[in-house]
């Protein structure tokens, strides 16, 4: 076959064009929505608020503005006018510092200024077997003391298992009076996370007090777990409700490609891993689905892997232009992603500042100011660039 010069012309121009719009204002060719890099750039800086840190997972910030974080290694840190205390919290309990397993996620509860109730997942080895599960416990935190009391251990994956990956997890509390929180398949990705009768690869529901709401949706006496509000699920690291309409959003890794974000609802499939954008860490493929009748589609997807951490949703009025968006950290990229949505869709991913680390940790504290955790960066605050 033989083609002429001009042909050949408006071929290389054709891919040019091509290569030119895959790249230009999205480092994600490939994403299911692409990723604006300019709307917000050059709008906001990051101040120190502290360091001393190697794996800050997670943060709260209590009413006096202390702030707590949960180092994965299995200590609770307080951060008091920008001083890391060396006296950590005491009365945790025995925490598996275990590959991606430890002290993860920390919440307040939403009557805390008159209850002192603190939330929190770890990986607890405790039980059968070897290894460890997530478990969900909570406990009254008096902060003049430094430390926990009335601890409750309220949920715990069953069953323990050794290999150190996909413990999930994130908490989140609704208007109703329910906490969610999250355990990644462990691992097993062909055994847990569509199977209702094992742990792993599921969001759970429960009261405050670890009781089992008695319109989840798989209460039954099938042998089915009770406490599950989804499943098919990978290893879900966000979690997060939009205030303003009361709907759970989560965000979990995949593998080599195919994070995603997705609604949750009440006994739905999210497909993993029958369904999945991705492929194998060694590059080969273990499903040529990425949509199923009777699973759900996620909202968003990422190709390749972001490596997705944490997840806030904006109502101060200190950032008006962020307000009513979720923000998210991507480990592997090194920048926060805020994502504009629409009641249940996304409009369109932006992307906030270049080269931070891997970002690990967001939140939003009771004073307004979003903080950032960086692995071994530190605690840092976002300010518009004119404040």
């Amino acid at each position: 076959m033989f083609i002429k010069a001009n042909q050949l012309s408006c071929l290389f121009l054709t891919m040019a064009v091509i290569t030119c719009s895959l790249f230009v204002g999205s480092s994600f060719s490939f994403d299911s929505h692409p990723l604006n890099t300019s709307r917000f750039s050059e709008q906001y800086r990051l101040v120190e608020v502290s360091h001393g840190f190697d794996i800050p997972w997670a943060m709260v910030q209590l009413p006096n503005q202390d702030i707590l974080v949960s180092e994965r290694r299995g200590e609770l840190r307080v951060i008091r006018q920008g001083q890391l205390l060396k006296q950590p919290i005491s009365g945790l309990p025995t925490i598996d510092n275990n590959g991606q397993g430890g002290l993860l996620d920390l919440a307040l509860d939403p009557d805390f200024v008159n209850n002192s109730w603190l939330y929190f997942t770890y990986a607890d080895g405790s039980g059968p077997g070897r290894g460890s599960n997530t478990a969900l416990m909570r406990a009254k935190l008096n902060i003049a003391t430094m430390s926990l009391s009335n601890q409750t251990r309220l949920y715990k994956g069953k069953v323990n298992a050794s290999k150190g990956q996909h413990y999930g997890s994130r908490i989140a509390f609704d208007q109703k009076g329910y906490v969610y929180f999250s355990i990644g398949d462990r691992g097993s990705r062909d055994e847990n996370p569509q199977n209702l009768n094992k742990d792993g690869g599921k969001i759970y529901r429960l009261h405050k007090d670890g009781k089992i709401p008695a319109d989840n949706p798989f209460l039954n006496d099938k042998g089915e777990k009770s406490a599950v509000f989804s499943y098919g699920h990978r290893n879900p690291q966000g979690l997060a409700f939009d205030s303003s309409t009361g709907v759970l959003w989560s965000h979990e890794h995949g593998p080599k490609g195919g994070d995603e974000i997705n609604v949750i609802t009440a006994g739905k499939n999210y497909g993993w891993p029958v369904v999945s954008y991705g492929v194998n860490y060694s590059g080969t493929s273990f499903t040529e689905l990425t949509e199923k009748q009777g699973m759900e589609n996620p909202v968003l997807y990422w190709l390749p892997s972001i490596a997705p951490s944490a997840m806030v949703y904006v109502t101060s009025d200190k950032y008006p232009k962020l307000k009513g968006k979720f923000l998210l950290g991507s480990m592997k990229f090194g920048y926060i992603v805020a994502v504009s949505i629409n009641g249940k869709t996304v409009d369109q991913q932006y992307k906030l500042f270049n080269n931070l680390g891997r970002v690990r940790s967001l939140m939003q504290g009771i004073d307004g100011f979003i903080y950032v955790g960086l692995d071994g960066g530190g605690i840092k605050k976002i300010l518009p660039i004119n404040s």
